[in-house]
């Protein structure tokens, strides 16, 4: 059985396209999302006359109305909500924040709704299994659309038997400095965990799909900020950063397989004791989808695996 596994995906229109293909290019037959795969913020078009205007990545532009569909193609592509609105609409939207708030969140659950739409369409005829678990950055609204999707499945919370091995979900994460929608003590992740651990019958096929990377490894190293979020020395001072419920679970149990992400800057793969620990990384806003292939043998276990980009 061979399982391509990406996550972090924050909104990017082409990764998640790329993602959909990726089951017939390397004869996946599972596919598995492992968190955050929605945008982080929202492109206002202002209507302008014949033009609209907009800032992307710090830079103003104006763009005809024959320009503006493409415009809002490569907006996706990067990842980010664009919304046509007139002058008013966004000094309605200035004044309100809870408004912007609203408006955030009803873009992103009709991007992943027509995301599950896309993969309903492109595997619909296909054996090929896919799994879909939020991250610490993705809204609780989006539980539903995924679990109401007919070829995503909802992995969240859940012990999963997938062609005689069992996978346990969780896009949870330890506390961040940007306080975002699914993160806890690690405590609290710890006992999140213990309900899915107590259903493995054989952790020596056992895959943790996790979605902060285990602590204190090469997975999990990422720029030390300081008190204002900026990088020290540059970004060159690093710090781990990962989870050390998930490597406590990790030492403990010893799975098969554990896959990770949260850490874009700690794609890699290392060994704790039995277990093989992947991070593919993310480079989402490039359009360049990070991932794995880890190929299973039911006598071998893991037969092969290999960190891929494209």
């Amino acid at each position: 059985m061979r399982v391509f596994y990406t996550t972090d995906l924050h909104g990017s229109e082409v990764c998640w396209r790329k993602f959909l293909n990726a089951a017939k290019f390397y004869n996946a037959d599972v596919l598995i999302c492992g968190g955050d795969m929605t945008g982080k913020a929202m492109i206002p078009l202002v209507e302008d006359g014949d033009a609209y205007e907009l800032t992307l990545s710090g830079q103003r532009q104006r763009v005809s109305r024959d320009e503006v569909s493409a415009m809002e193609s490569q907006i996706q592509r990067k990842g980010y909500y664009p919304v046509r609105m007139t002058s008013s609409q966004v000094a309605e939207l200035d004044a309100d924040p809870k408004k912007v708030q609203k408006l955030f969140t009803e873009e992103m659950c009709k991007t992943v709704e027509r995301w599950m739409q896309l993969a309903d369409e492109k595997l619909k005829d296909s054996k090929v299994r896919l799994f879909v678990s939020p991250g610490n950055d993705d809204e609780m609204e989006i539980d539903d659309v995924i679990a109401n999707a007919k070829r995503v499945e909802l992995a969240e919370g859940k012990m999963i038997d997938i062609g005689g091995y069992e996978m346990i979900s969780s896009g949870w994460a330890n506390p961040t400095p940007w306080h975002t929608y699914r993160e806890a003590p690690e405590e609290e992740l710890a006992r999140r965990m213990q309900p899915m651990l107590a259903q493995i019958k054989d952790m020596g096929r056992a895959i943790f799909n996790f979605h902060p990377p285990p602590y204190g490894t090469s997975l999990d190293e990422a720029p030390a900020l300081d008190e204002n979020l900026r990088p020290i020395h540059g970004g060159r001072a690093l710090r781990h950063v990962g989870s050390t419920a998930v490597r406590e679970a990790i030492d403990r149990h010893q799975p098969m397989l554990s896959l990770h992400g949260h850490i874009h800057e700690g794609k890699g793969i290392t060994r704790l004791g039995k277990t093989l620990a992947i991070n593919t990384g993310s480079a989402y806003e490039e359009g360049i989808l990070m991932s794995a292939i880890v190929e299973l043998d039911q006598k071998k276990g893991i037969k092969s695996y290999q960190l891929v980009n494209g």
